[in-house]
Protein backbone atom coordinates (compact mmCIF):
# COMPACT_ATOMS: atom_id res chain seq x y z
CA UNK A 1 0.00 0.00 0.00
CA UNK A 2 1.31 3.44 -0.91
CA UNK A 3 0.69 6.47 1.31
CA UNK A 4 1.54 10.12 1.94
CA UNK A 5 2.80 11.47 5.25
CA UNK A 6 4.15 14.63 6.84
CA UNK A 7 5.38 12.82 9.95
CA UNK A 8 9.10 13.25 10.55
CA UNK A 9 11.26 10.23 9.76
CA UNK A 10 14.16 9.12 11.92
CA UNK A 11 16.29 9.64 8.85
CA UNK A 12 16.99 12.94 7.09
CA UNK A 13 14.05 14.95 5.74
CA UNK A 14 15.81 15.06 2.38
CA UNK A 15 14.01 12.86 -0.14
CA UNK A 16 16.04 9.91 -1.41
CA UNK A 17 14.20 7.54 -3.69
CA UNK A 18 14.25 3.94 -2.47
CA UNK A 19 15.60 4.65 0.98
CA UNK A 20 14.33 3.06 4.16
CA UNK A 21 11.81 5.29 5.94
CA UNK A 22 11.20 4.95 9.71
CA UNK A 23 8.63 7.05 11.54
CA UNK A 24 9.82 9.02 14.56
CA UNK A 25 6.77 8.28 16.72
CA UNK A 26 7.97 10.49 19.56
CA UNK A 27 7.86 13.56 17.34
CA UNK A 28 4.33 14.74 16.62
CA UNK A 29 5.34 18.02 15.00
CA UNK A 30 4.01 18.54 11.49
CA UNK A 31 6.83 18.56 8.96
CA UNK A 32 6.70 21.11 6.15
CA UNK A 33 8.08 18.35 3.96
CA UNK A 34 5.83 15.59 2.62
CA UNK A 35 6.95 12.07 1.90
CA UNK A 36 5.49 9.69 -0.68
CA UNK A 37 6.05 6.17 0.59
CA UNK A 38 5.22 2.49 0.27
CA UNK A 39 4.30 0.12 3.09
CA UNK A 40 6.36 -3.05 2.65
CA UNK A 41 5.35 -4.95 5.80
CA UNK A 42 4.86 -4.37 9.50
CA UNK A 43 6.82 -1.21 10.41
CA UNK A 44 8.72 -1.44 7.10
CA UNK A 45 8.46 1.52 4.75
CA UNK A 46 10.28 2.87 1.71
CA UNK A 47 10.27 6.34 0.14
CA UNK A 48 9.28 6.30 -3.55
CA UNK A 49 8.92 10.03 -4.30
CA UNK A 50 6.04 12.08 -5.70
CA UNK A 51 6.49 11.36 -9.42
CA UNK A 52 6.67 7.58 -8.98
CA UNK A 53 3.71 7.80 -6.58
CA UNK A 54 1.51 9.73 -9.04
CA UNK A 55 2.57 7.58 -11.98
CA UNK A 56 1.57 4.46 -10.06
CA UNK A 57 -1.86 5.95 -9.42
CA UNK A 58 -2.30 6.85 -13.07
CA UNK A 59 -1.29 3.43 -14.38
CA UNK A 60 -2.99 1.30 -11.74
CA UNK A 61 -5.92 -0.88 -12.79
CA UNK A 62 -8.23 0.92 -10.37
CA UNK A 63 -10.77 3.33 -11.86
CA UNK A 64 -11.07 5.56 -8.78
CA UNK A 65 -8.91 6.89 -5.96
CA UNK A 66 -10.16 7.30 -2.38
CA UNK A 67 -7.89 9.45 -0.20
CA UNK A 68 -8.31 8.48 3.46
CA UNK A 69 -7.52 11.05 6.20
CA UNK A 70 -7.55 9.45 9.66
CA UNK A 71 -8.65 10.83 13.01
CA UNK A 72 -6.75 11.77 16.18
CA UNK A 73 -4.53 9.53 18.30
CA UNK A 74 -3.74 7.07 15.49
CA UNK A 75 -0.29 5.67 14.92
CA UNK A 76 0.87 4.82 11.36
CA UNK A 77 0.35 1.06 11.66
CA UNK A 78 -3.18 1.66 12.97
CA UNK A 79 -3.97 3.94 10.02
CA UNK A 80 -2.62 1.46 7.50
CA UNK A 81 -4.56 -1.42 9.08
CA UNK A 82 -7.79 0.58 8.85
CA UNK A 83 -7.05 1.54 5.24
CA UNK A 84 -6.36 -2.09 4.33
CA UNK A 85 -9.66 -3.15 5.88
CA UNK A 86 -11.49 -0.57 3.76
CA UNK A 87 -9.52 -1.65 0.69
CA UNK A 88 -10.51 -5.30 1.19
CA UNK A 89 -14.17 -4.35 1.52
CA UNK A 90 -13.95 -2.38 -1.73
CA UNK A 91 -12.22 -5.25 -3.53
CA UNK A 92 -14.92 -7.67 -2.34
CA UNK A 93 -17.55 -5.49 -3.97
CA UNK A 94 -15.76 -5.04 -7.29
CA UNK A 95 -12.20 -5.67 -8.35
CA UNK A 96 -10.09 -2.77 -9.61
CA UNK A 97 -12.71 -0.14 -8.77
CA UNK A 98 -11.49 1.85 -5.72
CA UNK A 99 -7.88 2.28 -4.58
CA UNK A 100 -7.48 3.55 -1.00
CA UNK A 101 -4.61 5.99 -0.36
CA UNK A 102 -3.98 6.90 3.31
CA UNK A 103 -2.66 10.29 4.37
CA UNK A 104 -0.80 9.94 7.69
CA UNK A 105 -0.52 13.11 9.75
CA UNK A 106 1.31 13.36 13.10
CA UNK A 107 -0.81 12.32 16.07
CA UNK A 108 0.61 12.30 19.60
CA UNK A 109 1.43 9.05 21.40
CA UNK A 110 1.34 10.53 24.92
CA UNK A 111 -0.89 8.95 27.53
CA UNK A 112 -4.14 10.73 28.33
CA UNK A 113 -6.91 11.44 25.86
CA UNK A 114 -7.31 15.15 26.70
CA UNK A 115 -3.61 15.92 26.28
CA UNK A 116 -3.56 13.90 23.06
CA UNK A 117 -6.62 15.74 21.80
CA UNK A 118 -5.16 19.22 22.11
CA UNK A 119 -1.74 18.23 20.79
CA UNK A 120 -3.43 16.59 17.81
CA UNK A 121 -5.55 19.66 17.08
CA UNK A 122 -2.38 21.71 16.75
CA UNK A 123 -0.79 19.08 14.50
CA UNK A 124 -3.95 18.94 12.39
CA UNK A 125 -3.86 22.69 11.79
CA UNK A 126 -0.13 22.73 11.05
CA UNK A 127 -0.48 19.80 8.64
CA UNK A 128 -2.60 21.98 6.36
CA UNK A 129 0.50 23.64 4.86
CA UNK A 130 2.06 20.27 4.03
CA UNK A 131 -1.00 18.78 2.37
CA UNK A 132 -1.80 21.96 0.44
CA UNK A 133 1.63 21.39 -1.14
CA UNK A 134 0.51 17.86 -2.08
CA UNK A 135 -2.53 19.26 -3.88
CA UNK A 136 -0.34 21.77 -5.73
CA UNK A 137 2.01 18.94 -6.74
CA UNK A 138 -0.98 17.02 -8.07
CA UNK A 139 -2.24 19.95 -10.17
CA UNK A 140 1.25 20.58 -11.57
CA UNK A 141 1.69 16.90 -12.40
CA UNK A 142 -1.77 16.64 -13.97
CA UNK A 143 -1.11 19.60 -16.28
CA UNK A 144 2.42 18.49 -17.17
CA UNK A 145 2.80 17.61 -20.89
CA UNK A 146 5.65 15.33 -19.90
CA UNK A 147 3.65 13.10 -17.54
CA UNK A 148 0.14 13.68 -18.91
CA UNK A 149 0.30 14.53 -22.61
CA UNK A 150 -2.89 15.34 -24.51
CA UNK A 151 -3.12 11.82 -25.85
CA UNK A 152 -2.66 10.18 -22.46
CA UNK A 153 -4.39 12.17 -19.69
CA UNK A 154 -5.03 10.85 -16.18
CA UNK A 155 -8.73 9.91 -16.06
CA UNK A 156 -9.00 8.61 -12.50
CA UNK A 157 -11.88 9.88 -10.39
CA UNK A 158 -10.65 11.21 -7.05
CA UNK A 159 -12.60 11.07 -3.77
CA UNK A 160 -11.78 11.87 -0.12
CA UNK A 161 -12.92 10.21 3.10
CA UNK A 162 -12.04 12.18 6.24
CA UNK A 163 -12.70 10.61 9.64
CA UNK A 164 -12.99 12.38 12.99
CA UNK A 165 -10.24 15.03 13.37
CA UNK A 166 -9.13 14.24 9.83
CA UNK A 167 -11.96 16.59 8.87
CA UNK A 168 -10.09 19.41 10.57
CA UNK A 169 -6.98 18.50 8.55
CA UNK A 170 -9.06 18.56 5.35
CA UNK A 171 -10.80 21.86 6.12
CA UNK A 172 -7.60 23.69 7.06
CA UNK A 173 -5.77 22.26 4.04
CA UNK A 174 -8.36 23.78 1.71
CA UNK A 175 -8.17 27.11 3.59
CA UNK A 176 -4.38 27.25 3.16
CA UNK A 177 -4.56 26.07 -0.47
CA UNK A 178 -7.11 28.78 -1.26
CA UNK A 179 -5.20 31.55 0.55
CA UNK A 180 -1.72 30.94 -0.83
CA UNK A 181 -2.16 29.17 -4.15
CA UNK A 182 -5.68 29.61 -5.50
CA UNK A 183 -7.07 32.95 -4.28
CA UNK A 184 -9.67 32.98 -7.09
CA UNK A 185 -11.23 29.76 -5.80
CA UNK A 186 -10.70 26.01 -5.64
CA UNK A 187 -11.25 23.75 -8.66
CA UNK A 188 -13.90 21.04 -8.37
CA UNK A 189 -11.48 18.13 -8.70
CA UNK A 190 -13.15 15.66 -6.32
CA UNK A 191 -16.18 13.54 -7.10
CA UNK A 192 -17.23 12.76 -3.53
CA UNK A 193 -15.99 13.99 -0.15
CA UNK A 194 -17.21 11.86 2.76
CA UNK A 195 -17.12 13.52 6.20
CA UNK A 196 -17.48 10.74 8.76
CA UNK A 197 -17.89 11.43 12.51
CA UNK A 198 -16.45 14.87 11.79
CA UNK A 199 -14.76 16.53 14.76
CA UNK A 200 -15.39 20.09 13.62
CA UNK A 201 -18.11 22.59 14.55
CA UNK A 202 -21.45 21.83 12.98
CA UNK A 203 -21.72 25.23 11.27
CA UNK A 204 -18.48 24.74 9.37
CA UNK A 205 -20.03 23.92 5.96
CA UNK A 206 -22.32 26.95 5.97
CA UNK A 207 -21.80 29.73 3.48
CA UNK A 208 -19.13 32.10 4.75
CA UNK A 209 -17.55 29.52 7.08
CA UNK A 210 -14.14 27.90 6.55
CA UNK A 211 -15.56 24.53 5.54
CA UNK A 212 -17.53 26.02 2.65
CA UNK A 213 -14.41 25.47 0.53
CA UNK A 214 -14.93 21.72 0.90
CA UNK A 215 -18.22 22.16 -0.94
CA UNK A 216 -16.56 24.16 -3.71
CA UNK A 217 -13.98 21.43 -4.36
CA UNK A 218 -16.35 18.45 -4.70
CA UNK A 219 -19.42 17.40 -6.62
CA UNK A 220 -20.94 15.82 -3.49
CA UNK A 221 -20.23 16.37 0.22
CA UNK A 222 -21.77 13.64 2.39
CA UNK A 223 -21.88 14.03 6.19
CA UNK A 224 -22.29 10.87 8.31
CA UNK A 225 -23.28 11.61 11.92
CA UNK A 226 -24.48 9.86 15.09
CA UNK A 227 -25.71 11.62 18.21
CA UNK A 228 -24.44 8.86 20.54
CA UNK A 229 -20.84 8.90 19.26
CA UNK A 230 -18.96 8.71 22.57
CA UNK A 231 -15.62 9.81 21.12
CA UNK A 232 -17.21 13.06 19.96
CA UNK A 233 -18.79 13.52 23.38
CA UNK A 234 -15.28 13.44 24.82
CA UNK A 235 -14.25 15.92 22.12
CA UNK A 236 -17.07 18.27 23.10
CA UNK A 237 -16.05 18.02 26.76
CA UNK A 238 -12.45 18.83 25.82
CA UNK A 239 -13.56 21.91 23.91
CA UNK A 240 -15.84 23.07 26.73
CA UNK A 241 -12.93 22.72 29.15
CA UNK A 242 -11.08 25.21 26.98
CA UNK A 243 -14.11 27.52 26.72
CA UNK A 244 -15.08 26.54 23.17
CA UNK A 245 -18.79 25.72 23.03
CA UNK A 246 -20.12 24.20 19.83
CA UNK A 247 -21.78 20.99 18.77
CA UNK A 248 -19.78 18.76 16.46
CA UNK A 249 -20.68 18.08 12.85
CA UNK A 250 -20.32 14.34 13.45
CA UNK A 251 -22.94 14.48 16.22
CA UNK A 252 -25.73 16.49 14.64
CA UNK A 253 -24.93 16.86 10.97
CA UNK A 254 -24.97 20.41 9.56
CA UNK A 255 -26.46 22.96 11.95
CA UNK A 256 -28.77 24.40 9.31
CA UNK A 257 -29.13 22.66 5.94
CA UNK A 258 -30.76 25.78 4.47
CA UNK A 259 -27.49 27.65 4.99
CA UNK A 260 -25.28 24.99 3.41
CA UNK A 261 -24.63 24.63 -0.33
CA UNK A 262 -27.00 22.36 -2.23
CA UNK A 263 -24.35 19.68 -2.77
CA UNK A 264 -24.22 18.85 0.97
CA UNK A 265 -26.06 15.73 2.17
CA UNK A 266 -26.57 14.33 5.68
CA UNK A 267 -26.84 10.69 6.74
CA UNK A 268 -28.00 9.76 10.25
CA UNK A 269 -26.12 6.67 11.50
CA UNK A 270 -27.61 6.45 15.02
CA UNK A 271 -29.10 2.99 14.40
CA UNK A 272 -25.81 1.31 13.54
CA UNK A 273 -22.79 3.20 14.88
CA UNK A 274 -22.65 1.44 18.25
CA UNK A 275 -23.38 -1.94 16.72
CA UNK A 276 -20.36 -1.58 14.44
CA UNK A 277 -17.95 0.03 16.91
CA UNK A 278 -18.54 -0.80 20.56
CA UNK A 279 -18.41 1.02 22.90
CA UNK A 280 -17.43 4.34 21.26
CA UNK A 281 -19.63 4.25 18.17
CA UNK A 282 -17.06 6.34 16.31
CA UNK A 283 -15.44 4.18 13.59
CA UNK A 284 -18.58 2.81 11.96
CA UNK A 285 -17.80 3.32 8.27
CA UNK A 286 -15.97 0.06 7.45
CA UNK A 287 -17.09 -3.40 8.56
CA UNK A 288 -20.48 -4.07 10.09
CA UNK A 289 -21.16 -6.36 13.06
CA UNK A 290 -18.55 -8.81 11.75
CA UNK A 291 -15.12 -7.66 10.67
CA UNK A 292 -14.60 -8.21 6.97
CA UNK A 293 -18.31 -7.98 6.21
CA UNK A 294 -19.41 -4.56 4.92
CA UNK A 295 -21.69 -2.50 7.15
CA UNK A 296 -24.60 -0.40 5.94
CA UNK A 297 -22.56 2.82 6.14
CA UNK A 298 -19.84 1.32 3.95
CA UNK A 299 -22.52 0.14 1.52
CA UNK A 300 -23.83 3.69 1.20
CA UNK A 301 -20.34 5.14 0.73
CA UNK A 302 -19.58 2.55 -1.94
CA UNK A 303 -22.82 3.21 -3.80
CA UNK A 304 -21.90 6.91 -3.96
CA UNK A 305 -18.47 5.99 -5.31
CA UNK A 306 -20.00 3.87 -8.07
CA UNK A 307 -22.78 6.21 -9.16
CA UNK A 308 -21.50 9.66 -8.25
CA UNK A 309 -24.95 10.34 -6.80
CA UNK A 310 -26.05 10.27 -3.17
CA UNK A 311 -29.76 9.67 -3.74
CA UNK A 312 -30.11 8.65 -7.40
CA UNK A 313 -33.81 7.90 -6.93
CA UNK A 314 -34.59 11.49 -5.82
CA UNK A 315 -32.37 14.36 -7.00
CA UNK A 316 -33.95 16.80 -4.53
CA UNK A 317 -33.40 14.67 -1.43
CA UNK A 318 -30.65 15.82 0.94
CA UNK A 319 -30.96 13.62 4.04
CA UNK A 320 -31.51 10.01 5.04
CA UNK A 321 -31.18 7.48 7.85
CA UNK A 322 -29.03 4.34 7.76
CA UNK A 323 -31.36 1.61 9.01
CA UNK A 324 -30.47 -1.54 10.93
CA UNK A 325 -29.36 -4.53 8.86
CA UNK A 326 -32.14 -6.95 7.98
Amino acid sequence: MIFITNRFPKQSIRTRIGRKFDFDLDDNAASNSVFFCEHLGKERYSEIGSIEFLQRLKHSKYRQILIYIHGFSNMPEDVLADAREFQKLCDQKRRDEVLVIPIIWPCDNDLGIIKDYWDDQKSADQSAFSFARVLEKFLSWRSSPKYNPDGDPCLKRVNILAHSMGNRVLRETFVVWNKYDLPKGLPMIFRNIFLVAADVVNETLQEGEAGELICHASRNVIVYHASDDLALRASKASNLKNKIASRRLGHTGPENMDKTPRNVFRIDCDDVNNLYDRPKGHSYFRSGTKKGTPGEVFEHIYSCLLSGRVFPEDENRRSSIIRLEK
